[in-house]
């Protein structure tokens, strides 16, 4: 039986970190760090349960269903399409990637060009033209992740981010600060939120799929070692994120001394690199932050368009991933504030939906899979999620969420979690009450 070596299965987690690691955790650690100061070890923990663990665990679930649809199929086949195809239309050409390709620009394009350019959209379309022509190529075979990414852009984003921490470390920016309100108290219930803010988990239904896809070009198809494979890649790139984020976390705690109220983890990172190695240091994390945006937006790309070209295969992957570089092109073209107001209030809704959806999964076979259980506990969540959604969309909810306000956890962002539950609950009660009076209609027509 066919088997992938050691070295090719750490290319393999080193190509899914490369995937994971965009823009956004690049930023929330930094920001972490700063605003948490002197407690930063506890908050980092927090954090790293729900941007690393909640991730691992939705590759674990992909990998032991096979793919997203599969594992949607479990609550309805209705729901499978819907809720598959509004994750892959949103992780991939109508928000995250344009998203991407967006984020690459302001940090590592816009900061070079003369004051006269900055404020006028030809540079955005010219680099986007030349940024999603890279992402196409890249695309173009996804059994070369393994060489593109694996091995050779994942280990010069690590190296990069190793220069700057490694440098800190002789050079020493400043002591840890004093924590902001809100990491005063219980820092790791707000590392918590954090984390999940990142939204990995989301990215991970899409990844996994990707992954499993170029294991199998390397001649990996049986089920049960594809699924191994596959989980400890998932292991090896949360231990990257989790050691990135850590860096990067201490590189925002020291550095009070040289920010007081930063505007983002961008913003830190600037001062920092600038501190640490002078006008040469915007350059350095130009270049971090295009190869991290670079990466992920090629995962999603090749993701979508694997998904696309199977449920309408009149068009090939090729045709498919230069439609969604052609669109994904056009969107970050608007800008990378319009896109960030557009994909908040979208990803709320549906962001829960999915952690719920995941943790449910490995529970599967303890509550015979009933569909009901699936039902109830995303209804539950969903009651939750989307009044959430529409209160970012600046709709007037004030009855409603005056109402919610008393739900244990809903001012901290997670007050779906009870409903969840009990959801989940009614749900089995449902389908266990629904067994037993089928059972006993059938022992009774047996007796007579």
């Amino acid at each position: 039986m066919k088997d992938l070596s050691i070295k090719d299965t750490v290319y393999t987690g080193l190509m899914l970190f490369a995937l994971f690691f965009g823009a956004g955790n690049l930023i929330f650690p930094p920001s972490l760090g700063h605003a948490s100061g002197v407690n930063f070890g506890e908050a980092m923990v927090g954090f790293l349960i729900t941007s690393v663990g909640l991730p691992v665990l939705a590759i674990t679930a992909i990998a032991k269903s096979g793919d997203l649809q599969t594992l949607t199929n479990r609550v309805h086949p209705i729901f499978s399409v819907l809720f598959t195809l509004i994750t892959y239309l949103c992780l991939g050409p109508f928000l995250v990637i344009p998203r991407a390709g967006s984020v690459a620009f302001e940090m590592g394009a816009a900061p070079f060009l003369p004051d006269e350019l900055k404020n006028q959209e030809l540079p955005l379309f010219i680099y986007t033209i030349i940024y999603f022509s890279f992402n196409y190529w890249l695309c173009l075979n996804p059994s070369k992740l393994f060489e593109r990414i694996g091995k050779t852009l994942t280990p010069i984003i690590l190296g990069l981010i190793a220069i700057i921490f490694t440098q800190s470390m002789f050079h020493p920016i400043g002591e840890y600060g004093t924590p902001s309100p809100a990491y005063q108290d219980a820092a790791a219930f707000k590392g918590i939120m954090d984390g999940y803010l990142t939204m990995d988990a989301l990215a991970a239904l899409l990844f996994g799929s990707v992954v499993i896809a170029a294991i199998k070009k390397r001649g990996i198809l049986e089920s049960k070692k594809l699924t191994n494979i596959t989980v400890k890649a998932g292991i090896i790139a949360g231990v990257c994120l989790a050691i990135i984020y850590l860096m990067l976390g201490h590189l925002g705690a020291t550095s009070h001394s040289l920010l007081k109220s930063p505007e983002n983890g961008g913003a830190i990172l600037t001062a920092v690199t600038t501190h640490l190695f002078g006008n040469s240091g915007s350059m350095l994390l130009g270049v971090i932050f295009t190869l991290a945006c670079s990466t992920t937006s090629v995962g999603l790309i090749i993701s979508c368009g694997q998904y696309f070209s199977r449920i309408i295969p009149h068009f090939s992957y090729k045709r498919w991933i230069g439609i969604l570089c052609l669109v994904s092109m056009a969107i970050a073209n608007l800008g990378l504030t319009q896109i960030i107001l557009i994909s908040v209030p979208i990803l709320t809704a549906i962001y829960p939906l999915t952690i719920v959806l995941i943790i449910l999964s490995f529970y599967h076979r303890y509550f015979k899979g009933y569909p009901s259980v699936y039902v109830g506990g995303l209804i539950g969540t969903a009651l939750i999620s989307i009044v959430d959604s529409l209160k970012q969309s600046k709709f007037q909810l004030d009855f409603i969420t005056n109402l919610y306000s008393h739900i244990p956890l809903y001012t901290e962002g997670v007050g779906w979690i009870l409903p969840a539950i009990f959801g989940s609950i009614i749900g089995y009660s449902y389908s266990f009450a629904i067994k037993r009076y089928s059972e006993s209609n059938v022992k009774s027509n047996t007796n007579k």
